[in-house]
């Protein structure tokens, strides 16, 4: 297994990690990981997510602490990153965004018949907060020079979907925002941001996308080196926050074993 080969690429490191909900979280992964690689964690979520969650047994298992923060919430965000500044003693390393949630995607809205007040909630949660955390980190000061932000994203942003709904609008402006931002935090102080699209993955979260046990077999299938695990994805992201990637950023990078490059034909599967 790659956790049990360890290389302390993150060691020294500090960084803040967003969406751990349970041990199915691609955050929970990431979470795992980095502090196998040497880093120090704060983890955060909302106060529901916290209370319905087990990401207390992430925070004893990792020797974390947990920030509850509502990601949409500028005051939150301010909060939590006043408590990470505390906690470490200073700035940090590194942050993931791993924060969406889409009420039409639950209550089966199809596109072309959407609620707009779900809608606006979707881009809130799952790409505005993105920026509202970007911003609040730019204006406090509070990463360190050559630091890196990762958001979760998927193909959906780039390719039609369907069945991933809003949150395809959502993904897309998320990418946008690691792009605008990427060229600002860069050219202040060498922060990288960058977004990665990940195979579809059975989280929680995902498996509220219609059709998504379809989707996982057909990627699976047409994918060369098959779906890419939450596991993966975390080892990915570590290399993402490693100085390995120090001239990366304003990319969106596929984590996907492929599947975004393969063109799908009828007789494609031996």
């Amino acid at each position: 297994m790659f956790q049990e080969m360890a290389n302390n690429l993150l060691k020294g490191k500090k960084g803040i990690i967003f969406g751990a909900l349970n041990e199915q979280s691609i955050a929970w992964k990431v979470a795992e990981r980095v502090v196998e690689e040497g880093a120090s964690i704060v983890l955060t979520n909302t106060p529901v997510s916290i209370k319905f969650g087990t990401i207390q047994e992430l925070a004893q298992k990792t020797g974390s602490i947990v920030v509850p923060a509502d990601a949409t919430s500028v005051e939150d965000l301010e909060a939590l990153v006043d408590a990470a500044m505390e906690h470490f003693g200073g700035k940090f390393d590194f942050v993931l965004h791993a924060v969406g949630m889409s009420g039409n995607l639950r209550k089966g809205k199809p596109y072309q018949k959407l609620n707009y007040d779900f809608y606006a909630k979707t881009l809130d949660v799952s790409a505005l907060s993105f920026h509202k955390l970007l911003q609040t980190l730019y204006d406090k000061d509070a990463l360190n020079e050559w630091g890196s932000v990762v958001a979760l994203s998927y193909i959906a942003a780039d390719r039609v979907m369907p069945g991933y709904n809003d949150m395809a609008d959502a993904k897309a402006v998320l990418q946008a925002i690691a792009r605008n931002f990427g060229y600002l935090y860069g050219r202040k102080c060498h922060v990288r941001v960058n977004t990665v699209s990940q195979s579809p993955t059975a989280t929680t979260a995902g498996q509220g996308i219609a059709g998504m046990d379809r989707m996982l077999s057909f990627a699976d299938e047409t994918s060369p080196l098959g779906n890419a695990s939450a596991l993966d994805c975390a080892d990915y992201v570590v290399t993402l926050f490693s100085d390995l990637t120090r001239k990366v950023t304003m990319q969106n990078l596929y984590n996907d074993g492929g599947f975004s490059s393969v063109l799908p034909y009828p007789e494609m599967k031996e």
